[in-house]
C-alpha cells in the first residue's frame, strides 16, 4: 500500500538575505543579485548587532526592512544609487 505525500507547506525561502558583514559594510543577496552597502553610505548599521542586521524582512519584492533598527530601504536605491543622491552626513 502506497502512502500519499502530505501537502506542501509554505515556501519559506527568502528572496533577500545577508551574505556577509565586514568592517566596511554589508553584502546582501536579493533575488540572486548581490549588493554591497558600505557603512560610509549606510551608517545606521555601524552600531547594530549582527543579530539586528540579520533580522531582515523583504516585502513586495522591493522593500527591505530591519524591524529592530527601524530602517527601510527600497531595492531601487541599491540598484540605481545615482538616482538617489541624498546621503547621510
Amino acid at each position: 500500500m502506497l502512502k500519499k505525500s502530505k501537502k506542501r507547506g509554505k515556501n519559506i525561502s527568502k528572496n533577500a538575505e545577508i551574505q556577509n558583514i565586514s568592517n566596511h559594510g554589508i553584502w546582501i543577496l536579493i533575488n540572486g543579485q548581490e549588493f554591497f552597502m558600505p557603512f560610509s553610505d549606510f551608517p545606521w548599521f555601524l552600531k547594530a548587532t549582527i543579530e539586528q542586521i540579520y533580522n531582515l524582512e523583504f516585502f513586495h519584492g522591493h522593500h527591505l526592512h530591519w524591524p529592530e533598527l527601524d530602517i527601510d530601504i527600497e531595492l531601487e536605491s541599491l540598484k540605481h544609487p545615482e538616482s538617489y543622491p541624498l546621503r547621510y552626513s
